[in-house]
């Protein structure tokens, strides 16, 4: 065990290299050659990437992918993927194609607004603080203007500010619940720079009521900080197509169908179902919004809180045969931005964007959904036909060669070997041996 350092980020980045190899690794000379081996040799993108976070050493790549064929309100897609899991993107390939001749998907936005919160404790009674904050509400939109007013001039800005009363839930406790349209950015700045001026405006107003001040009754300010729940930032995503009595280019069969349905309905009911499903539908989430530049981890927080809105974990997704159609869909809450932060730096990320046109934050919200929705409907359609190993595993394969030290050659033969075959460890590791043998 090394140990304590003072001063590591003052350190230069090859003082931290030899730091880190020398008291953390086993072999200081190869740790040292694998973390510069992942620096970018383009000095001016290194730079950058150096400069997203503190202490950085090198880069960890994650795979950048594309899955063709998306059919979204008639307008055929790209969507650009960076996950390291086997079979996502083949998964979110073939369920493009497959909906391709089915009608697509359609989406639709039913809501985008953000949520921040100023939390503050208070003693005395609601009614008397209920009077003060509206006798305040004219100050907080005047001192907030400076922040608001280039958002506001594009249709955005802080769209509410009201009191909540959480003293049952813990005594003292209220709120100023503030609700935001950020247009095209995430807003994670801009809203908690209005909490922080609207907390200094609640708390300096506090002070000098009268009524307060006649009481004793101060009130004190917890934090000011956005939420990443947000339930009215809210976005469908749905498939569509006719049943019949065998499957064909344009519809499903009844009995795909029923299974199909059944396995949702498990989902909803059974929470061990249910978290292995939303974690699916998460696996195409992640991947664009990762792609795009956009925070996975307030995504997922957000999503999971999401559905957990009713008091018990559920699935996401839902799927109903009505009218002889088979329908199938989500909706979802996400917050995602298209400009500012990562989505103006990172260069991956300006072409994740253009490869989807440019899509303004509502287009990529729908986009965003259109992935989770593809990926849960090839997940279920595996688990009730073919089961969910035989394509992850073939997909995996060559992760397990890599593994194994296979050489090209090798891998060759044994993809070729393994088309018609049970992929695991030790069939593998047999077959290998095998070659070698040969």
């Amino acid at each position: 065990m090394h140990q304590p350092v003072e001063g590591f980020s003052k350190l230069t980045k090859d003082e931290k290299i030899d730091w880190i190899a020398n008291n953390c690794t086993k072999d200081p000379d190869a740790a040292k050659k694998l973390l510069q081996q992942y620096w970018n040799t383009n000095p001016k993108v290194q730079n950058l990437h150096e400069e997203f976070i503190e202490n950085t050493l090198s880069n960890y790549y994650l795979p950048f992918a594309v899955a063709p064929n998306f059919l979204i309100n008639g307008n055929l897609q790209t969507i650009p993927m960076v996950i390291e899991e086997s079979s996502v993107v083949a998964a979110a390939g073939k369920a493009a194609k497959f909906w391709l001749t089915r009608g697509g998907f359609t989406t639709k936005v039913l809501g985008t607004e953000k949520v921040g919160q100023v939390h503050f404790m208070f003693h005395g009674k609601q009614q008397v603080l209920s009077e003060f904050i509206t006798s305040i509400q004219p100050k907080f939109e005047a001192e907030t203007e400076s922040l608001t007013k280039n958002m506001r001039k594009r249709g955005g800005g802080i769209t509410s500010i009201s009191l909540r009363d959480k003293t049952r839930q813990l005594k003292g406790y209220y709120q100023l619940h503030c609700t935001f349209d950020t247009l095209d950015a995430m807003g994670a700045n801009f809203i908690n720079s209005c909490l922080e001026q609207l907390a200094k405006t609640l708390e300096r107003e506090a002070k000098e009521y009268p009524v307060f001040q006649k009481n004793g009754t101060p009130l004190a300010i917890v934090m000011s900080i956005l939420s990443n729940y947000v339930p009215n930032c809210l976005v469908r995503a749905e498939v569509s197509c006719p049943v019949s009595a065998e499957k064909s280019e344009t519809t499903v069969s009844q009995g795909f169908a029923e299974r199909f349905i059944q396995a949702i309905a498990i989902a909803k009911s059974e929470p061990f179902r249910a978290v292995t499903h939303n974690k699916g539908i998460m696996n195409g989430v992640d991947a664009v919004v990762i792609a795009t530049g956009n925070d996975f981890r307030a995504v997922e927080a957000g999503v999971h809180a999401y559905a957990s809105k009713s008091g018990e974990y559920s699935s996401l997704t839902h799927a109903a045969i009505e009218g002889g159609h088979f329908k199938f869909w989500i909706e979802i809450p996400l917050a995602l931005g298209t400009v500012g932060g990562l989505t103006s730096l990172h260069p991956l990320t300006k072409l994740a964007l253009e490869i989807v046109q440019q899509p303004s934050a509502r287009e990529l919200m729908q986009i965003v959904a259109v992935a989770g929705l593809a990926q849960n409907f090839a997940a279920i359609r595996s688990l009730v036909t073919t089961g969910i190993q035989k394509g992850h595993m073939k997909m995996h394969l060559l992760n397990l060669l890599n593994q194994m030290g296979a050489t090209a050659d090798e891998k060759r033969q044994l993809v070729e070997y393994f088309r018609d075959k049970a992929v695991n460890t030790s069939t593998v590791k047999e077959g290998l041996e095998l070659i070698r043998k040969q």
